[in-house]
């Protein structure tokens, strides 16, 4: 049973956090703006905004350290690498809870989704 957790959030992140960004992004086009952005709306599409970025430089470095770059291990540039998919997935789920508030497209999707990267690069540092 212990050992089915870590692997339960590796299928998340792997799998499950880019169909939930691609889901999100496509409600968010879909969205009718007939009506004036609210301060709620504005920090839920920051936050799920900033959870897409980090899953951006976790797939670059990914395509990067494998066709370009092998990065050694404790490579100061991975460290970097690192540190800043875990700021910007902290600063997602920040400012996703705080547009929580009211009802938007993303408004469950973008906490979900940076706490998901946050996981992943939690678990990709866990590996150093």
């Amino acid at each position: 049973m212990l050992a089915s957790i870590p692997l339960f959030f590796a299928v998340a992140t792997t799998f499950a956090i880019p169909v939930l960004l691609v889901w999100g992004w496509i409600r968010w086009t879909k969205e009718k703006r007939e009506s004036p952005r609210s301060r709620s709306t504005t920090f839920s599409l920051l936050g799920f905004s900033l959870a897409t970025a980090s899953a951006v430089l976790a797939i670059s470095t990914h395509l990067y350290a494998r066709f370009v770059h092998n990065f050694p291990l404790y490579d100061p540039t991975l460290m970097k690498i690192y540190a800043c998919g875990c700021l910007l997935s902290i600063a997602g789920i920040a400012f996703a809870v705080a547009g929580s508030g009211k009802p938007n497209p993303v408004r469950w999707l973008a906490p979900v989704c940076a706490f998901g990267t946050l996981v992943f690069w939690l678990m990709a540092m866990s590996t150093e």
